[in-house]
């Protein structure tokens, strides 16, 4: 598209369209951040929540190790 710097002549219900089209668009990509933020915010929640679960799961684990040695390990003599 060249532009040529003629002035453009528009009908006014045209003009007036136009922005309401803009609006809409900019509420809509509003809405649209907002989403993204919310999806955000969730996954750093599920986030935290799954490394809590990796976090007691490794020291159920560690715990039974330690029972595990400690049933099955001969017990040292003096």
């Amino acid at each position: 598209m060249v532009r040529t710097g003629a002035p453009v002549f528009v009908k006014i219900e045209d003009y007036k369209d136009i922005l309401d089209v803009l609006d809409l668009i900019k509420d809509k990509l509003a809405e649209a951040k907002r989403t993204l933020a919310d999806l955000n915010e969730l996954k750093n929640d599920e986030d935290a929540e799954l490394e809590l679960w990796s976090s007691t799961l490794n020291e159920i684990e560690n715990k039974l190790d330690d029972i595990d040695r400690s049933l099955f390990e001969p017990e040292s003599t003096y």
